[in-house]
């Protein structure tokens, strides 16, 4: 096996990337606080061509040194906005006739394992607070809430290390029905 160069990778430039179709999957991101977990998602957001990103709350936005350090240029080809009042924004998107989706642990949760994207709908993933999660008022605005299973004995992954999980499990769950 040779490992591919660069230029035999075939990545798409920022314009080819603006115009492509995107994979119908919303991250919403509210109350993150840490930079680099902002830019990791917008790294993992660009490789699954992620519709959207919304940052909420106090979550940071570009352009930040740090933000930037860890998305390596991934704010400049995915969407994003910045919505200050989760509530609001989550009822915007219900009205588009989008499902939206807490990633926290919950009574009633359905395992990632077990989640199948509906494919008449967009879906949009609402990751919460490094320590507190998705706030309790938002868990009720959402359709339903996704849990990542753990066995270990933290229950606990970093928010962008569970968005890279939930982002690649809808992609390839959408990718093997079409």
């Amino acid at each position: 096996m040779r490992k591919l160069s660069n230029e035999e990778l075939d990545r798409l430039g920022i314009d080819e990337f603006k115009r492509a179709d995107k994979h119908p999957l919303i991250i919403v991101l509210d109350n993150v606080r840490s930079l680099h977990n902002v830019g990791a998602i917008f790294r993992t957001a660009d490789a699954f061509l992620i519709e959207k990103i919304y940052l909420c709350g106090i979550t940071p936005m570009p352009p930040h040194k740090d933000i930037r350090k860890t998305a390596l240029g991934a704010t400049e080809s995915v969407d994003w906005e910045y919505v200050e009042d989760i509530e609001h924004l989550t009822r915007e998107l219900r009205h588009q006739r989008a499902e939206i989706i807490a990633v926290e642990q919950a009574e009633h949760s359905v395992k990632l394992d077990e989640y199948e994207p509906q494919n008449d709908k967009r879906t949009v993933m609402v990751f919460g607070n490094e320590v507190k999660g998705v706030r309790q008022e938002v868990v009720n605005l959402c359709d339903k809430v996704v849990e990542i299973p753990q066995f270990g004995t933290k229950h606990s992954l970093n928010i962008s290390v569970s968005a890279g999980i939930c982002i690649w499990h809808h992609f390839f769950k959408m990718k093997k029905k079409e």
